[in-house]
């Protein structure tokens, strides 16, 4: 049973389809040959199936060619059997073999199987691959590979990220990856967004806060020799930096097509140790050309993240990621959510109740009265005009959302971007000026996602570059490395706005993984870049 849920986003309509009951079936091995067949040209190797499609109970005439990995075996007097896997799920495919043709395989060992696909005597709603034929294609030296059959912790993983992804779990999280990108593309498309490629290499600190790297060619940076006068010339001729933020480059390409996204690194040079942060993460952005209401942003939004969660929880890979919940249950030593934490997490994203949406003044309210009722107690007391802390957003994130993500709404001018255009409303007794801004807060994750109505007004953008101490006057004129995102403000410039969601963080949230560095393949942090 499925019911739908309409959205007015920027203009248009979209529906999102709510998944009530039921679970979506899995894709037919015939079907999949089906599709093969539009590939007239691919090699023998494309065509050879994923392990995934032949678990669908079904009779297949003929020969089964599969390419695998061998999770577990094991050999009796007469028979052998052998898992294998190739990462398209969770779950191993059964084989039966003879003593003869298990001689040099171990676990882990790279093989190609001929073989008939059969009943098993057991279950006849299972099959199995009695094999014909095996080739080890690729050998595995099981005595001195570091990932053995016990338990390793997540820390250790970590130091092996060129293995580790061949734990069935981690395979999860990348196909993971792969399942919401190809959704959130969809939704793009069909609202008539443009994909954008943006620059990694950029002249501005887009969020100005100086955490930025530098980007220099090696012998710009290398000790000069005792004969050279001078340091090389620096190779762009000016500092440049690795990008944090895609807007400043979104906004040009909005004013062009109207509506764009991306999906693209980014790079902050900041000292974290927390489970929330990492030096070069994946930012999904998206700007919109004629808004000025930040409400349709916030509508985009929640109807992207309702359409992708819907999908996965009526999917194959979301019945996968559920189940794995309840192995991670039976470790005492992981934190990780368990399978109803998780599905209640989806839930709360896709439930018919809109998001609670709620003011930053509203929420500074809130969380002061919480600790003068000794409701609760914080380290850094929330005070109109100061940023929200993760204690304050936690809070907030609890006791308003209840398990939803939660909206909060026009933020003081002066501790945001200079980039926001002013929300005509004020926060706190002393009238403190706000901008058209919000931050989505999700449990344990927090901060998800930020977006706001951009100031498309020359003039005041040059009071608010003065304001933030970008420049020193508006005598003095626009920084040279603003001059132009200036310009678009000149020429033809009009109401636009757009949002920014860490997609690394998206992928923490719905999988119950607590760490971003273990949703993320070769992920980078303060004293760690491995491989």
């Amino acid at each position: 049973m499925a019911g739908k849920v309409g959205f007015g986003v920027c203009g248009l309509e979209c529906e999102v389809v709510q998944v009530l009951a039921g679970v979506e079936e899995p894709q037919t091995f015939g079907g999949w040959l089906d599709s093969l067949r539009l590939i007239r040209h691919a090699s023998s190797a494309i065509q050879i199936p994923r392990i995934a499609s032949l678990l669908n109970p079904q009779a297949v005439d003929g020969s089964i060619h599969v390419n695998g990995f061998v999770r577990t075996i094991r050999k009796q007097r007469h028979v052998a059997f052998a898992t294998i896997t190739d990462g398209s799920s969770t779950e191993a495919l059964q084989t039966i073999l003879t003593p003869e043709q298990t001689k040099g395989v171990t676990l882990g060992s790279a093989v190609q199987i001929v073989g008939e696909w059969k009943p098993r005597p057991s279950r006849q709603d299972e099959y199995e691959l009695h094999v014909r034929d095996l080739k080890i294609l690729g050998e595995h030296d099981s005595t001195s590979y570091p990932i053995q059959k016990k338990f390793h912790t997540r820390e250790f993983l970590r130091t092996l990220p060129h293995l580790r992804s061949r734990l069935k779990y981690n395979a999860l999280l990348l196909r993971l990856r792969s399942d919401v990108i190809s959704r959130v593309t969809s939704f793009f498309e069909e609202l008539e967004f443009v994909q954008t490629h943006t620059p990694v290499i950029t002249s501005s600190d887009c969020e100005g806060a100086g955490e930025v790297f530098a980007v220099e060619s090696a012998a710009a940076v290398a000790k000069p020799s005792k004969t050279a006068a001078t340091h090389p010339r620096p190779f762009f001729r000016e500092p440049k930096y690795l990008t944090v933020s895609s807007q400043l480059h979104l906004e040009a390409l909005a004013l062009s097509v109207g509506r764009v996204w991306t999906l693209s690194p980014t790079f902050r040079a900041e000292k974290s140790e927390t489970t929330r942060h990492l030096s070069e993460f994946y930012m999904l952005e998206a700007e919109v050309a004629f808004v000025g209401n930040v409400g349709d942003l916030m509508e985009l939004l929640e109807a992207m993240l309702r359409a992708v969660v819907s999908k996965i929880q009526s999917s194959r890979l979301g019945e996968e990621l559920l189940l794995a919940r309840d192995d991670h249950d039976k470790d005492p030593e992981n934190p990780e959510i368990t399978r109803g934490e998780l599905a209640a997490r989806w839930d709360g994203i896709t439930s018919e109740e809109k998001w609670p949406r709620i003011t930053y003044a509203r929420a500074i309210t809130l969380l002061q009265e919480a600790e003068r009722s000794n409701t609760t107690s914080f380290e850094y007391p929330p005070l109109v005009g100061h940023s929200l802390q993760a204690e304050h957003e936690r809070y907030i994130a609890q006791t308003v959302g209840c398990g939803s993500p939660v909206f909060v709404t026009n933020y003081p001018r002066d501790i945001k971007a200079f980039y926001m255009a002013p929300s005509g409303e004020s926060a706190g007794s002393d009238d403190i000026p706000t901008v058209a801004c919000f931050d989505l807060l999700v449990p344990d994750v927090l901060e998800l996602a930020g977006g706001s109505v951009r100031e498309h007004r020359f003039d005041a953008l040059m009071d608010s570059l003065v304001r933030h101490g970008l420049t020193e006057s508006k005598e003095a004129g626009v920084p040279k490395n603003l001059q132009w995102y200036a310009d678009l403000r000149r020429y033809g410039s009009v109401p636009h706005g757009g949002f920014g969601l860490g997609f690394d963080r998206l992928l923490t949230y719905l999988s119950g993984v607590p760490n971003v560095r273990d949703v993320v393949s070769f992920p980078r942090w303060h004293g760690r870049c491995d491989c």
